[in-house]
């Protein structure tokens, strides 16, 4: 019998590979990428930066020409002033109560939808769900004076009531949702029900906390959405007690053209709660919009 040949030495490891070095293409090309980011940049970012600036500075210089790029120092004389002209503080907790109230209907209604149109199999769901897609066609303008009719009828014009009410429900909500609920497998909604899980307390306990990425996203946009609304408040409104801060800035416009500064300051604190939202929320808006592109 003859002996099995001796195995020969085991190949030497793949040698490490070297870290590679960006080649003068790549650099520049990367230099070119962040110039042109830089030139969309400052235009986009420059009204909000001369707003807040602008909010200090005092009607000589805002006035001058060219105006100056910063102030000669601190005069808090426009946001003393603008906090005297119209009731800012009033206002400012009007439209963070409306936006607030609407932001979270909107994520129930939307949540409780898109959990429909995924989870319970109904006869026609696509035909609905596509009729529900198509009142997004339909311009909020169209709908102004029919709103206002119903919520004359009803007695609550220059209400919270009567503010929020036409916006509660949204299908842009409800369509985001569903793409994000539509990544779950059925098998684990199958499982729940199986372990005797209600339909309520899948959503709000499996669900909800995978779907937090989504629910910012829609969260972010009706808030924004909401705390920029003028027509509805100014025409559903007619007391100062009621008023939203964008009826109050169009005040001082009317009423105080000849001082910018009291225009800028009240610019400036308008964007203060949709700038913190951009800023600690831009992640999750990114992958909540991008939820469901991918399965």
């Amino acid at each position: 019998m003859t002996a099995a040949p001796l195995a020969g030495p085991a190949p030497a490891a793949p040698a490490a590979r070297r870290r590679h070095r960006p080649t003068p293409r790549f650099l520049l090309g990367r230099a070119v990428l962040y110039l042109l980011l830089l030139v969309f940049l400052v235009p986009t970012l420059f009204p909000l930066y001369y707003a807040v600036v602008g909010a200090f500075m005092d009607p000589r210089e805002l006035s001058g020409f060219p105006a100056p790029l910063l102030p000669t120092g601190l005069h808090t004389d426009n946001i003393t002033g603008v906090l005297n002209a119209v009731p800012l503080v009033r206002m400012y907790g009007n439209s963070l109560l409306m936006a607030g109230i609407i932001t979270v209907s909107q994520l129930a209604t939307s949540a409780l939808a898109a959990y429909a149109f995924v989870f319970l199999r109904f006869r026609g769901s696509a035909v609905v769900f596509a009729l529900f897609l198509a009142t997004l066609m339909v311009p909020g303008e169209a709908t102004f004076i029919p709103n206002y009719l119903t919520i004359g009828s009803w007695g609550l014009t220059d209400t919270f009531a009567g503010l929020v009410m036409p916006f509660l429900a949204y299908a842009f909500g409800t369509f985001l949702l569903r793409q994000s609920f539509k990544q779950f497998p059925r098998e684990l909604y199958d499982a729940a029900r199986m372990d005797g899980m209600g339909h309520l307390r899948f959503l709000w306990t499996v669900l909800v906390p995978l779907s937090r990425p989504a629910l910012s996203a829609v969260g972010v946009y009706v808030f924004i959405t909401s705390w920029n609304m003028y027509f509805w408040p100014l025409i559903i409104t007619r007391s100062t007690d009621m008023q939203t801060l964008q009826i109050g800035l169009n005040s001082l416009k009317t009423g105080e053209a000849s001082n910018p500064g009291l225009l800028l300051a009240g610019a400036a604190l308008s964007v203060l709660p949709t700038l913190a939202l951009v800023i600690f929320g831009q992640r999750f808006i990114v992958r909540g919009l991008t939820a469901g592109a991918v399965k």
